[in-house]
């Protein structure tokens, strides 16, 4: 036993040293080389053997690294760990600089036609004029169609604090007035000064982006007949 330390403490003094020694390691790793997310590929794999699968997709076997390196080579291509996890870990051949760029091209087209349902907001007066009604109601209408939620907040002024029912009133109309494209999520409510109401779109977000997307091709299409026939 050493001097001055009880058992307790020599029981862990190994426990510290290896604690360290993978600290140093994790540190050393994460600053002297650059983490990936890629597949291991050709000599990056260091299982002795793989179930490998050939660049047309059939089924190979299982079979020594050497030999699935060999194949690869001979057609000029990559030997790619596509399962790391099983046993053995798949391998397939595969040009893998086109592999990367067909799976950012996908990654890119998920995210273009991710949609995101956004909440508008349109504020009115209980005395509005007819015409800034209709500009009101159109505006409404047109986020609806595009697939949005609209906030439709009514604001009081002075007087008219005290008829609320007033702004009830308009509010249920424009909900009327927009029934074929909307139904109200939230009834109108009053909220101080304000009352407030959302309406929800009836048709999904992803339907609104694919018609508008249709109707932009179709126009575009249309320009180009018409310049060809001039």
């Amino acid at each position: 036993m050493r001097a001055g330390l009880s058992d307790e403490r020599l029981f862990l003094l190994p426990l510290r040293f290896s604690f360290a020694a993978l600290l140093h390691q994790s540190v050393h790793t994460t600053e002297g080389a650059q983490i990936t997310t890629d597949p291991r590929i050709n000599d990056r794999i260091r299982t002795p053997e793989i179930r490998l699968i050939g660049y047309t997709g059939e089924q190979v076997g299982v079979v020594d690294i050497d030999t699935a390196l060999k194949m690869a080579d001979e057609v000029g291509l990559d030997l790619v760990e596509i399962a790391p996890d099983a046993n053995p870990p798949v391998c397939k051949i595969m040009d893998f600089g086109k592999y990367k760029y067909e799976v950012a091209q996908k990654a890119r087209e998920a995210r273009q036609n991710q949609t995101h349902i956004v909440v508008k907001e349109v504020r009115l007066t209980p005395k509005i004029e007819t015409h800034d009604y209709e500009t009101k109601r159109n505006q409404v209408e047109k986020f609806l169609k595009g697939g949005d939620k609209v906030k439709v907040t009514m604001k009081f002024r002075g007087r008219e604090q005290t008829r609320p029912e007033m702004g009830y009133k308009l509010l249920q109309r424009l909900a009327e007035d927009v029934a074929e494209f909307a139904f109200v999520e939230f009834a109108p409510k009053q909220e101080g000064r304000n009352m407030t109401m959302v309406l929800g779109p009836t048709k999904k977000k992803t339907e609104a982006v694919a018609e508008a997307k249709a109707a932009r091709k179709a126009k575009a299409e249309a320009a180009v007949e018409t310049t060809d026939g001039a």
